[in-house]
């Protein structure tokens, strides 16, 4: 087969492939994604932003493109994948989104395995892989991705037999979320991610949700404050990055996985009933569990296949987190049970 287009990694590792959607050259951070199904969330996933996505499986798209689907306009800036039917390239083309396509997508998955994440760039073939790891190592990575994603102003979501006020501090404005709030009787106010607790309190919220977002958190370190004032004035809930961020803020410490938790049936150990459940995950990085000691922290939940904490509460005050998503679109639903405990907690 002919290529006209690779991806050349960082470590000077090079795949071969062509053109899929846009023809832009792309510099990210490459990251594999095990979900069998669900490639549309995954790529306009906001927690995706400025990564290139690989998808396991040889066949992407053989079920057509939803256009009521999208969780959000901003996710992934570059899709690769085996083979595709049609309408994906239409897809991306229409959101901006550049790709490879006939790659050997189960070797680089190993490869990330094996070695862990890293960036690389897609170039045309034409390019050199020297040039082409001149570029990449030349260009700054960038920081900070919430700045990019979360909305610039305040709104408001009504609810119907509004029983409370939900101020959401979105580190990306996910829909999920949203709904799940909202049909149990929360109005919710989206929240920018920098917006002072001053500002949230003349909101005269019921409750704060925290919720996921791309990079890492330790690009945040103006929301500790916010995140350890609001946890003792009101109940908190916490997804993803926002479990991230709340555990910093009480003192424990945060470091990137070798390659991530990124799949939709990731089992989980619930601690207190003893339960497995099946979850949804998309993160890179994770909470330190030999940082707990001497924090007001709990872990209430971890990974059944390598113990990371999934789960944590606060000792003292009405606050708990969860790594992975209750609010993903997937077939199993086990944990959105936990939007229920959190709308309970507001009427305590």
């Amino acid at each position: 087969m002919n290529f006209d287009r690779k991806l050349v990694l960082a470590d000077g590792t090079v795949f071969l492939g062509n053109r899929l959607g846009l023809g832009d050259e792309v510099i990210r951070e490459v990251v594999f994604q095990t979900a069998k199904a669900g490639y549309q969330d995954v790529l306009m996933d906001p927690d995706n932003y400025n990564q290139v996505v690989v998808m396991p499986h040889s066949m992407v798209n053989s079920d057509g493109i939803n256009p009521n689907d999208p969780d959000a306009s901003q996710g992934a800036s570059a899709l690769i994948v085996d083979k595709y039917c049609a309408s994906l390239d239409r897809f991306l083309k229409d959101k901006n989104i550049s790709g490879l396509c006939d790659v050997d997508t189960g070797a680089l998955i190993n490869k990330i395995r094996a070695d862990g994440v890293m960036y690389g760039i897609i170039v045309d073939v034409e390019v050199s892989d020297e040039q082409a790891l001149v570029r990449l190592t030349s260009t700054p990575y960038v920081t900070n991705h919430v700045k990019q994603v979360s909305p610039k102003k305040p709104y408001q979501v009504s609810a119907e037999n509004k029983k409370f006020r939900v101020a959401l501090i979105a580190f990306t404005a996910k829909k999920g979320i949203i709904n799940e709030l909202t049909v149990r009787g929360c109005e919710v106010i989206v929240l920018p991610y920098n917006t002072s607790v001053e500002e949230i309190k003349a909101f005269e919220p019921d409750g704060v949700m925290l919720s996921s977002g791309p990079g890492d958190p330790l690009d945040l370190p103006e929301l500790l404050p916010v995140i350890s004032a609001l946890q003792k004035k009101y109940p908190l809930f916490g997804i993803c990055l926002g479990h991230q961020l709340f555990a910093i803020a009480n003192g424990a410490k945060t470091s990137q996985m070798k390659f991530g938790h990124r799949g939709e049936d990731i089992q989980v150990k619930d601690i207190g009933m003893g339960k497995i459940l099946t979850t949804f995950q998309n993160h890179g990085y994770h909470v330190d569990a030999d940082s707990l000691a001497g924090t007001d922290l709990e872990i209430t939940q971890y990974a059944v296949d390598d113990g990371s904490i999934e789960g944590l509460k606060h000792k003292k005050y009405p606050a708990f987190t969860v790594q992975y998503h209750p609010e993903a679109h997937t077939d199993t639903r086990d944990s959105n049970y936990l939007f229920d405990r959190f709308v309970e907690m507001l009427g305590l």
